[in-house]
C-alpha cells in the first residue's frame, strides 16, 4: 500500500510542475462535502450510491408526502377539504 502511496504522490506532484492540475473546476474553493456523520461506516458508501441515483426509500418518501399534507392541513379553509386531509394524514401515518 506503502508503494502505491508514493506512486500517486509523485504522479500529482508531476501534474502539478507541468500545469495539468490548473484551471480545474472549483478551484481556490472550498470543498462542498455531505455530512454522513450520522450514517454508520458500514452503510455510507451504500446511501451515497442511492443519493447519487436519487433514490429515496419509501419511508422518506411518506415521510416527506406526511409533512407536506400536514402544511396544506394548516392553509385550507374548507371543512370538507381538511377532513379529506386529515384522512390523508391517518392513511400516510399508518404506512409509515
Amino acid at each position: 500500500m506503502l508503494v502505491l502511496y508514493k506512486l500517486a504522490e509523485k504522479k500529482i506532484k508531476t501534474a502539478i510542475e507541468n500545469g495539468e492540475l490548473d484551471d480545474l473546476p472549483g478551484q481556490g474553493k472550498p470543498l462542498v462535502l455531505d455530512d454522513d456523520s450520522a450514517v454508520p461506516p458500514e452503510l455510507r458508501a451504500g446511501y451515497r450510491i442511492l443519493k447519487n441515483a436519487d433514490y429515496l426509500p419509501k419511508e422518506l418518501q411518506l415521510r416527506r408526502e406526511l409533512r407536506r399534507v400536514e402544511e396544506l392541513l394548516l392553509l385550507v379553509d374548507s371543512t370538507c377539504e381538511k377532513k379529506r386531509l386529515v384522512q390523508k394524514i391517518s392513511l400516510l401515518k399508518s404506512q409509515l
